[in-house]
């Protein structure tokens, strides 16, 4: 425990790659020094320099689990990964290649031939190859569809059939099955006999002569109980199952819920035809995290770290130009108040604090509102008293920092009517800013949208035009 205390994972990760990149680096400066001596043999001393370099690179990489050499790959520049991906064993690139990005996946298949990749994804699972199939080619995928067994050829079709983001998409195959007539210990002896158990194995699913699920016999019963005793005297019967096109996000909720570590997935006659386990599901929440986080940067997609200028660029356009648009809108606010602003230059100076609280109040609410959303947990019951709570928060709000603006205008500027212009000013924008972030993401999920993309432009948007409008229109009124 000690030791799991002082190096904890993330600190080994990180070790690791600083010991690839020092690796790198030594090598990187040993081929220059030796390029740089004058000999008979230099060619043959910079061929031995480099040799021993990439030997003990590899073997580095060697020691290290598929998952810590996806997560050097994905740190490292472009022509350092594609020299670490080259020392990889070919054995283990298919590992490799299911545990990196989607973005880092596509530049390491770039640089792969045929052969390297068909015989990378044959090394694989047939729910890993139907992870990484969409950024295979095409031909690839063809020949190894060739290349399967009967029963392997049909479960990669059945996954590949199944939409992104539902439970058919991320469901394996390996399972364990038993029939409910049976004893304990001829469980017991059928597991022995079978050698290897899948991963994340906790349950037996119990089925009858069709394949329907009846049950599960979770292991600890199976280990605990009389072993004269029959499987269907000891199986639960209530048992948390999906279905192949139930959504991935919801099945992701009830194995959090539920504590589950695997869960049966069964046709719509009952009939059993696959299993989701903890770790499918812990990999589709990080994915789904980091999209989202991605989307309310007003990225459209996964972007490799060390992505080419170009690419990367382009992937920035949409929101930049939406955002432009915005800004634009938001000027042409403040140009009508042109001569306001000239007549008191203080203005100029003091809407930007408007603005800015304002937007930092209304992502506040939009953080709350979509965590809501995609937890399930806002319906049409609670809208309303959530409308109303988020309204009080920014009154009250508004009052308190109202007033606080209000103040420092005042000893500021001397003029205790601008004070009050700031503190009103504030309070309607901290409103506009509560309901923005709460309709924002409301209405980009009743369109379909993930209501986590452009949400934050949206926001800035409304705060800013607002507050702007709001403030410039109340000095102008009050104070001129």
């Amino acid at each position: 425990m000690t030791d799991a205390l002082e190096n904890p994972p993330q600190d080994n990760l990180e070790t690791h790659l600083a010991q690839v990149q020092t690796l790198l680096a030594r090598m990187q400066l040993a081929e220059e020094l030796v390029h740089r001596q004058e000999g008979p043999r230099q060619d043959l001393v910079e061929d031995l320099a480099h040799k021993q370099n990439l030997a003990e690179l590899q073997h580095r990489l060697d020691e290290l689990h598929p998952a810590d050499v996806a997560y050097i790959l994905e740190a490292l520049p472009l022509d350092e990964r594609l020299l670490v991906w080259d020392l990889v064993k070919a054995e283990r690139d298919g590992e490799i290649l299911v545990e990196v990005s989607d973005a880092v996946r596509e530049s390491l298949i770039q640089s792969m031939d045929r052969a390297e990749l068909l015989a990378a994804a044959e090394s694989l699972d047939t729910d890993e190859i139907a992870d990484i199939a969409a950024d295979l080619p095409q031909d690839v995928i063809q020949e190894l569809l060739i290349s399967l067994d009967a029963q392997k050829r049909a479960h990669l079709q059945s996954a590949l059939a199944y939409p992104e983001d539902t439970v058919g998409a991320l469901m394996d195959f390996e399972m364990v099955t038993i029939r409910a007539d049976v004893t304990l210990e001829v469980a017991l002896r059928y597991l022995r006999r079978l050698g290897e158990l899948p991963d994340q194995l906790d349950k037996l699913f119990v089925v009858d002569r069709e394949d329907t699920l009846i049950g599960v016999l979770p292991l600890k019963r199976l280990l605990t109980s009389d072993p004269e005793a029959s499987v269907a005297a000891v199986m639960v019967e209530d048992v948390v199952k999906f279905r192949p096109a139930d959504d991935a996000h919801e099945a992701a909720q009830a194995f959090e819920r539920y504590d589950l570590v695997m869960a049966p997935v069964v046709d719509a006659n009952e009939r059993l035809i696959g299993r989701l386990t903890v770790d499918a599901v812990v990999d589709y929440i990080r994915e789904s995290a980091d999209a989202d986080m991605l989307s309310m940067a007003g990225l459209r997609e996964e972007e490799d770290l060390f992505s080419t200028v170009w690419r990367s660029a382009k992937n920035r356009w949409l929101w930049l130009s939406v955002n432009l648009a915005t800004a634009f809108i938001a000027s042409r606010v403040i140009s009508v108040f042109e001569g306001s602003i000239e007549k008191l230059a203080a203005l100029a100076a003091l809407m930007p604090i408007i603005a800015s609280i304002g937007g930092n109040t209304g992502n506040q609410t939009i953080a709350l509102i979509v965590r809501g959303l995609a937890l399930g947990q806002i319906t049409h019951a609670n809208a309303r008293r959530l409308i109303v709570k988020e309204l009080g928060v920014a009154l009250l709000n508004g009052v308190v920092w109202g007033a606080a603006v209000a103040v420092f205008a005042w000893l500021l500027y001397d003029s205790p009517a601008l004070g009050g212009v700031m503190a009103l000013a504030m309070l309607l924008n901290l409103i506009v800013a509560a309901l923005a972030g709460i309709f924002i993401p409301v209405t980009l999920e009743k369109m379909k949208r993930d209501p986590a993309i452009g949400s934050s432009v949206l926001l800035t948007f409304t705060t800013d035009s607002m507050g702007f409008f709001i403030f410039l229109g109340l000095a102008t009124l009050l104070l001129l």
